[in-house]
């Protein structure tokens, strides 16, 4: 597989930036080995720069973690035009990013009654941490998170990073139905369940607010390198704003 990898802008920014052919009208776009909020940050910019200059010849964007598939039209553009633009466009909008990274993506506010009646391992994870659940709960919504990924299900947004103190393991054996609006734990990451599906998570609250509807546009409320933050609610708040026990 060929790769092209372009000239650095940044050594802080674009050292690992590589582009890899990944068929005959895809490539993927390497950031960096692992995720931060400022690879998020690149990937966002990336997304809406390639948007505004060759828009009309993508069949399709698909961000992840630390990369970006690129899949284009080659009937609009052949080969290796569509590699050329996209070196030149990813190169300005990493310097863009670079500018402003910490600003990039909008703030988005998810309200979270969070508790034992919610969230069913809020007691287990504050043992296992040798913390009060109220601490548990302070930490979790003071962090501000970044939108790193979305999968693995239509809606479901992997949030970085989670405070040190509160990252925790999987569970060892999965709940066969996780209920719509759980707001979840696992590693150094948070989530919010779009829909009831079997999961492992640390279940610690949950969120009234939609996360995918298909009938919308976009039919998600985040896309990647959004910043999120929880607010905390009450019982009686969450059952106003559509919220279900």
């Amino acid at each position: 597989m060929n790769t092209v990898t372009t000239p650095q802008v940044s050594a802080h920014m674009l050292s690992h930036l590589r582009l890899k052919v990944a068929g005959e009208q895809a490539f993927i776009l390497y950031f960096a080995e692992q995720t931060s909020a400022q690879v998020a940050a690149q990937i966002q910019a990336a997304t809406q720069a390639l948007v505004e200059l060759v828009g009309h010849s993508l069949i399709d964007l698909v961000p992840s973690y630390a990369s970006l598939l690129i899949v284009f039209d080659d009937n609009q553009l052949e080969f290796y035009q569509a590699r050329q633009l996209v070196l030149e466009r990813i190169r300005e909008a990493a310097m863009q990013a670079e500018e402003g990274a910490s600003q990039t993506g909008k703030q988005i506010i998810l309200p979270a009654y969070y508790g034992v009646e919610s969230g069913p391992d809020l007691e287990d994870l504050a043992r296992a941490k040798e913390l009060t659940t109220d601490e548990i709960i302070k930490l979790h919504h003071e962090q501000e998170y970044r939108v790193y990924a979305i999968g693995f299900a239509p809606g479901f947004a992997y949030l970085g990073e989670l405070d040190e103190r509160l990252a925790a393991p999987r569970l060892a054996t999965p709940r066969k139905a996780v209920p719509k609006g759980a707001v979840a734990i696992a590693d150094r990451q948070t989530a919010v369940y779009p829909s009831v599906s079997p999961g492992g998570w640390n279940l610690i609250g949950l969120c009234p607010v939609p996360m995918f509807d298909a009938a919308k546009t976009p039919s998600m409320p985040m896309t990647t390198g959004d910043r999120i933050k929880f607010e905390p609610i009450t019982k009686a708040e969450f059952i106003a704003m559509g919220g279900e026990l």
